[in-house]
């Protein structure tokens, strides 16, 4: 699944409060095992496979990152 695919699989969510299992949810819809959360520590060694949740101050989901 490109980047684009599976962005058009989750959009849905910008906008929406970020809890922890939302990774496992991203990565059901997209099929990468690779999903780092809003506050969760990564590496920024590139990775295709990697999907980031970014977020606002207030714990919404505010876009997603594929590094």
């Amino acid at each position: 699944m490109t980047n684009e695919e599976a962005l058009q699989q989750i959009d849905h969510l910008v906008g929406t409060r970020y809890v922890p299992s939302v990774k496992a949810y991203v990565s059901e819809l997209t099929g990468r095992d690779r999903v780092v959360g809003i506050n969760d520590r990564s590496t920024r060694e590139y990775d295709p496979e990697r999907i980031q949740i970014e977020g606002d101050a207030d714990g919404k989901i505010k876009s997603f990152a594929f590094n």
